[in-house]
């Protein structure tokens, strides 16, 4: 049994989830999200005790593992249309930057180029300054798509650190060639 399909999901107030037929409606502050799950779930919601709870319609394999998939899914959704999601990237290398354009995130990341990133509806795309960007929406699979899809522009590379990474994550650097030979 999945551990995490059991827990059942905490509905706050102010977030009105409709349940219609295999489609799940979450609103909220924020926004709107909705879900189509599998037949190979069953979903309540207890309007009463404010939860969403996720059951396996059978015992195959398949349901077993759509149990916690969709579960998590829905958490995602309440989760966004409450709080939000947020990524923050940074850029560090001489001459590399972050600059916002319209709807259009233009990248210099060392290249004869600037690359141009077409922001994608419903996402917040905000330049903090050259080196930081911050992505919000209340998408997390959206959120996390487009940070990737920025920071796969140039990765951080292990020797000098130069590139796009995420806020806080550490690159594991190397030695150069020059260093191992003394």
């Amino acid at each position: 049994m999945s551990r995490i399909g059991k827990k059942p999901i905490v509905v706050p107030k102010g977030v009105k989830v409709t349940l219609a037929g295999q489609l799940l409606t979450v609103e909220g502050s924020l926004g709107k999200l909705q879900q189509d799950f599998s037949p190979n779930v069953i979903v309540k919601f207890d309007s009463a005790a404010g939860v969403i709870t996720v059951e396996r319609a059978n015992d195959t394999r398949l349901a077993a593992a759509m149990h916690g998939l969709y579960r998590a899914l829905f958490q995602n959704m309440v989760t966004g249309v409450t709080t939000g999601y947020e990524k923050k990237l940074e850029i560090f290398g001489t001459g590399y930057l972050f600059a916002l354009s319209g709807s259009t995130l233009q990248v210099r990341a060392g290249f004869a180029h600037e690359v141009h990133k077409k922001v994608p509806e419903g996402l917040a795309v905000k330049c903090l300054d050259q080196t930081h960007v911050s992505i919000k929406g209340i998408d997390k699979q959206l959120v996390g798509q487009f940070a990737a899809e920025v920071r796969s522009i140039r990765k951080a590379e292990p020797y000098l650190g130069k590139g796009i990474k995420y806020e806080g994550e550490v690159i594991r650097r190397k030695e150069s060639k020059a260093a191992a030979k003394k």
